[in-house]
């Protein structure tokens, strides 16, 4: 099944150029994408292709292309919208690339029932890896991130935190709009147009996507375990993402169903006796309840030591060429991820 079209046009050759080389690169965007410098060259084209989504410059805009048989257009600005264009949405044009996208993704959202399907021939099979421990302080989340910004190199990796307290607006020292707990909202209502929702939301750590985690612990605690299905299977079914990463924490009530799901589950141990005992029972507890197959495939992982994220700014770099980058990247060449 072909994607459907994203196209973008702007007069402006090289606007045009490099967000459409930055959409290209972003492999989640479930579109495909085309880029356009004149209103000539994008009526040609649409008149024997469909276009689902057009980001167009005010500049660029002319009557024939209002009258195009487009899904939702949406017009760049340059500050103010002019007045003439007051029936469409509108997005600033020079603003970060990953905002332009989610503003265009949560335009899209709002009025699209109908998604733009990822067929699974065009894809591999979703790969959604668990990073869990019964133990606290053990580096379970500076693992997870760095997991994710190396395998983000290779292929599209989604970071989903599932923490009642991850502290991410406080580490990457900015608010978030859109988070985890809007999107479980969305999927207790049903919304069909799932994936388009969680576009809007994706923000970007260096070069991994992540929807920044819930506001509240209630919002973990208080979702079923369907609902957490039917949110890996949108991902899985209508995104280009290959590879989830669940950062779990123990407010989920059905975490053992969670880590049943998942292909591999990394847990980060550490040898004193009172995190062996603790560990010892959660197995335990694990054999008890029939779930022995999570033990498994379960790597126990005692991760070197890490001085942590230092005060300012985070850069999810500093976890790459880390000592927890080097172990993911020996852990890779053994076999293990």
């Amino acid at each position: 099944m072909k994607k459907q079209i994203f196209a973008v046009c702007d007069t402006e050759a090289e606007y045009a150029r490099n967000f459409m080389d930055y959409l290209n690169r972003k492999k989640s965007i479930p579109f495909e994408v085309q880029a356009f410098t004149s209103a000539e060259s994008l009526i040609a084209f649409a008149g024997k292709n469909h276009i689902e989504v057009l980001l167009i410059s005010a500049e660029a805009m002319c009557r024939e292309i209002r009258e195009l048989d487009i899904g939702k257009v949406i017009i760049l600005t340059e500050g103010v919208k002019p007045p003439e264009f007051g029936g469409y949405a509108g997005v600033y044009k020079y603003q970060a690339s990953s905002q332009i996208v989610r503003e265009v993704m949560a335009c899209y959202g709002e009025e699209k029932s109908v998604l733009p399907v990822q067929s699974p021939a065009m894809k591999k099979s979703t790969d959604i890896l668990g990073i869990y421990s019964p133990l606290g302080r053990c580096l379970q989340t500076s693992f997870a991130l760095t997991l994710g910004q190396v395998l983000a190199k290779e292929r599209p990796v989604l970071y989903l935190n599932l923490e009642e307290y991850a502290g991410f607006e406080e580490l990457f020292g900015r608010s978030f709009s859109g988070t985890l707990s809007d999107l479980l909202y969305f999927v207790q209502q049903g919304e069909n147009n799932l994936s388009v929702k969680l576009g809007g939301m994706v923000q970007t750590a260096g070069i991994l996507d992540f929807i920044p985690p819930v506001q509240s612990p209630l919002d973990i605690r208080g979702t079923p375990w369907q609902d957490w299905i039917r949110l890996l299977q949108e991902i899985s079914m209508h995104t280009s993402y290959e590879t989830v990463i669940l950062d779990i924490g123990n407010g989920i009530d059905e975490v053992f169903q969670l880590l049943d799901l998942c292909r591999t589950v990394y847990m980060p141990v550490r040898s004193d006796r009172m995190s062996v005992c603790k560990i010892a029972q959660f197995e335990k507890l694990l054999q008890m309840l029939d779930y022995s197959q999570v033990l498994a495939k379960t790597v126990k992982m005692k991760l070197p030591f890490y001085s942590g994220v230092q005060r300012g700014a985070f850069q999810p770099e500093q976890l790459v060429w880390s000592e927890l980058g080097d172990y993911v990247r020996e852990m890779i060449q053994k076999g293990l991820v």
